[in-house]
């Protein structure tokens, strides 16, 4: 267990130190772990490692990607943002709304993606008003992560969640016949959309008019709308015992993500006559999140093998005793502050196996259902990269856009925006997930 702890440790600790290799460096403990395991350190294989990836969540990323790369040439977000901006009266209720809209992409589409989208207008926006656009970005990333967490397929760590736990799409609204996590984030969405208000309580400035963006394609709209749309049918499907249909039920989402993307860009390059669509698409992949959750799955299997999910679920059982508050609480606030400093996804899918043997050491032994934990690590851990300017890849993004375009962003311009929301989001969350899924 020791070689594979300092091997986890060091692996981290990398990651954090050279950003730029994180793929490199999970695929490297990977490799490292999977061979420890083959040669007899604890019960692993290549097989086993292997076969601990889980292949649906990664064709549901990069089927995503493709779709979402379509949905922005499309000018449809940018179009989305202007009709509810023509209906506000002014900066103040226009940044708040704006904000609101962001994370309501963002509850369907990847958080990053969803700056890119919606940055153009801010941008603009602030050029007419010539006021700073530093705020206004600000409050488009920490919205757009707070709403990740609100459906199967508004985040990475979602979809880590949602394969994990065997969660269809449907379960995030409502499951085992309570309210599910997505109203908890709404709840969250709506206090922190007041606090923004508040912040920007001052801006009264009315709003410019200008030419409206000219939607250029319907169709990749359409596609995103089928993909929620079958996510929600194959929910209902029986699951297939073994076999061939088994292994396709397994990546039923991944599948739909991928095949939809496919039909969109295949069209794409007919009407152009080119193969630009596609290059474009392949461009845009996020190869390094796909090979870093690649990487970390197997470093998990290595990790879970070797004893040390056990050893840290029973070290939080040791804190926390035997009250499931005290660990719901400790669980969500831990996670709150590490990811702040590190990436959420890493993290999550590292801990998701810890909270679940958390679960089955409660009422003395015989266990408890987990998902109250699980709703809590999903809200820390996608919450709490808003506390900091580098807690998430949205942030960066942000705070990349504006330093392109000549901005300088101070740390306490982001905490200025990023702390109260975070705060009043995360304890909103806090208390719906304890009050519907904690109390028996």
């Amino acid at each position: 267990m020791t070689f594979a702890l300092v091997v986890f440790i060091i692996t981290y600790a990398s990651m954090l130190a050279f950003q730029k290799y994180r793929p490199w460096i999970a695929l490297s403990a990977a490799l490292i772990l999977t061979i420890a395991g083959v040669c007899g350190m604890y019960p692993m294989d290549w097989i086993s490692a292997i076969t601990a990836v889980d292949y649906n969540v990664l064709l549901m990323i990069a089927g995503t990607m493709g779709l979402v790369t379509l949905f922005v040439e499309s000018k449809m977000p940018a179009r989305m943002s202007e009709m509810i901006l023509e209906r506000v009266p002014d900066v103040r209720w226009a940044v708040t709304v704006l904000a609101l809209m962001a994370g309501i992409i963002s509850a369907f589409v990847d958080n990053v993606a969803t700056v890119l989208m919606m940055a153009p207008i801010g941008m603009a926006i602030s050029k007419r008003l010539r006021i700073s656009p530093v705020p206004v970005l600000i409050s488009i990333a920490v919205s757009s992560n707070l709403q990740g967490a609100a459906t199967l397929v508004g985040d990475t760590t979602s979809i880590l969640l949602g394969s994990f736990a065997g969660m269809n799409f449907m379960d995030f609204f409502w499951m085992e016949g309570r309210p599910g996590i997505f109203w908890g984030v709404e709840l969250g969405a709506i206090v922190s959309a007041i606090v923004l208000f508040f912040l920007f309580r001052k801006m009264k400035q009315p709003l410019p008019q200008g030419e409206k963006t000219v939607v250029s394609d319907y169709f990749p709209t359409f596609l995103m709308v089928l993909t929620i749309i079958l996510f929600i049918i194959v929910s209902f499907l029986p699951s297939p015992e073994d076999g061939f249909w088994a292994f396709i039920y397994n990546l039923r989402n991944g599948l739909i993500c991928c095949v939809l993307c496919v039909i969109g860009h295949i069209r794409a390059c007919l009407r152009a006559h080119n193969s630009a669509p596609v290059r474009r698409a392949v461009k845009d992949l996020d190869t390094d999140t796909l090979l870093l959750l690649f990487g970390l799955f197997i470093v998990i299997e290595g990790i879970r093998s070797a004893g040390v999910i056990d050893a840290v679920a029973d070290w939080f059982y040791l804190v926390a005793g035997n009250n499931p508050f005290v660990l719901y609480t400790l669980i969500v606030f831990v996670s709150v502050i590490l990811s702040a400093f590190i990436d959420n996804i890493p993290y999550v899918a590292t801990m998701l196996p810890v909270v679940q043997q958390i679960a089955l050491l409660m009422n003395q032994g015989a266990g408890m259902a987990p998902y109250v934990f699980y709703f809590g690590l999903l809200t820390g851990a996608t919450l709490g990269g808003n506390l900091t300017p580098i807690g998430a890849s949205a942030n960066i993004t942000a705070i990349g856009i504006l330093r392109k375009n000549g901005e300088t962003v101070r740390t306490r311009d982001f905490l200025r925006i990023g702390v109260p929301f975070t705060l009043s989001a995360v304890l909103c969350g806090y208390v719906y997930i304890w009050l519907v899924w904690g109390i028996a």
